[in-house]
């Protein structure tokens, strides 16, 4: 308001002067110095109130920047004077600009909060598998070398470790990892081709406790479910990607010529390593084991694979109980049709499985399964099959065009279940129950 009041002085005597029709050298002097002083006057007061104004906002920042580290209001942190100081750069740039101050709290969305929970209460049951096998050089000596690596889940506090089958295949020491840093030695209880599913142990020193993981319920899982995965991609321990549920029930042949059926499918990133490692939703259960990836390069490109836990739950339980799966199976000798086969036989088919022989007295047997009656040698002089048989072409809702969908329709059948069977007979089709 002041210097409002003294710049309206100052044009009233400007225009005052110009007004004049005629002055004198005496007038034009006093006109000269009056308006040097009202110049100067205006500069110093100015001046002032501008300094006053800046000190005054630069102590409301101070505080508000020394709030953040010490609420007694006093400055006495070197990063409170370089907040200090660049907040009288930002004024002097423009004393109208609002600088926001951090609070000093981290806020986390509730995405982020979800994540950071899973990966708290789950990473510590995830270990590191590293394995040594056993090689021949060229005078047929054995040495032992590295093997492969991958990662394994804590499913039980007495040391017993979920992973996948080709993590350990060949081994003949097994190492495991855990997130302090200490390493044990572990041995295989039982393993499991059809599901690539295995189970070792260790033995947790005295007073250790073990952190594990629990199953969740894969059935129940939706295309576009959030999944976290946890594994040890490239030798990189405890490393957690996210992503969803990309696609269910996908039917992928394994490494070991196995077709694993009802695969959960997921664009959370799965590299070498992360085999047999937990995918997780987000309450921190396990609904699948991370098992391949689809990829030409060798690396994740966003279709990755995992076991369902539905599968694992039953695979885990026989491997603890037996050392393997008890699986239903149809007491005949079976053999993959082929094309040469269909030739030589004059076959109207050259796909599904050729029952060589039934088992005497057995379930397959009294379900009126038919075994061939033509010998013949097969692969080898040392190897008979017998033809004319039946050709199994369906078993229950899945169609058997090779030995691996044999597999995969048993894969979850146990004995005693009674299947149905759709077998080629001459040219017809025909349907059994069989009992396994």
């Amino acid at each position: 308001m002041f210097l409002i009041i003294i710049r309206l002085l100052y044009s009233f005597l400007f225009i005052k002067f110009i007004s004049m029709k005629l002055y004198s050298t005496s007038q034009v002097v006093k006109f000269c110095a009056l308006t040097a002083i009202v110049v100067f006057g205006i500069s110093a007061v100015g001046g002032g109130l501008a300094k006053d104004e800046k000190a005054a906002a630069l102590r409301d920042g101070a505080v508000a920047v020394n709030e953040k580290i010490n609420p007694d209001g006093q400055i006495s942190s070197a990063e409170g004077e370089e907040q200090g100081n660049e907040l009288t750069l930002g004024l002097e740039q423009n004393p109208a600009v609002i600088i926001p101050v951090s609070t000093g709290t981290s806020n986390y969305t509730q995405d982020e909060q979800q994540n950071i929970g899973v990966y708290t209460a789950c990473n510590e049951a995830v270990v590191n598998i590293n394995t040594k096998v056993t090689s021949y050089d060229w005078f047929l000596e054995p040495y032992v070398q590295d093997g492969g690596s991958g990662s394994g889940s804590i499913i039980d506090k007495r040391g017993y470790i979920l992973t996948n089958v080709h993590v350990i295949q060949g081994a003949t020491k097994i190492y495991v990892s855990l997130f302090d840093g200490t390493q044990y030695e572990a041995e295989v209880v039982g393993q499991d081709l059809d599901s690539d599913l295995a189970v070792i142990k260790f033995d947790p020193p005295s007073g250790m406790e073990l952190k594990t993981i629990s199953f969740g319920d894969s059935t129940a899982l939706k295309v576009g479910q959030k999944v976290i995965a946890i594994g040890n991609p490239f030798g990189m321990e405890r490393t957690m990607t996210t992503g969803i549920v990309s696609g269910l029930g996908r039917p992928i042949q394994n490494s070991n010529n196995r077709i694993i059926r009802n695969m959960i499918q997921t664009d959370a990133s799965i590299n070498p390593g992360n085999s047999g490692g937990p995918l997780l939703d987000t309450a921190g259960r396990m609904i699948g084991i991370n098992t391949m990836i689809m990829s030409s390069s060798g690396s994740s490109s966003g279709v990755g694979f995992a076991v369902p836990s539905e599968t694992a739950v039953r695979v885990v339980a026989d491997l603890i109980k037996y050392g393997k799966v008890n699986r239903g199976k149809i007491e005949a000798r079976l053999v993959q049709n082929s094309r040469r086969i269909a030739q030589y036989s004059g076959l109207d088919i050259a796909t599904g499985m050729l029952v060589s022989e039934v088992t005497k007295g057995g379930n397959a047997e009294a379900a009126g399964l038919k075994g061939g009656t033509e010998a013949a040698y097969y692969g080898n002089r040392s190897s008979v099959i017998y033809l004319g048989g039946d050709i199994i072409t369906k078993i229950d809702d899945v169609d058997v065009k090779t030995l691996a969908d044999y597999y995969s329709a048993l894969e979850s059948k146990r004995p005693g279940d009674v299947i149905t069977v759709v077998v080629r007979r001459g040219r017809r089709d025909l349907t059994l129950r069989v009992t396994l």
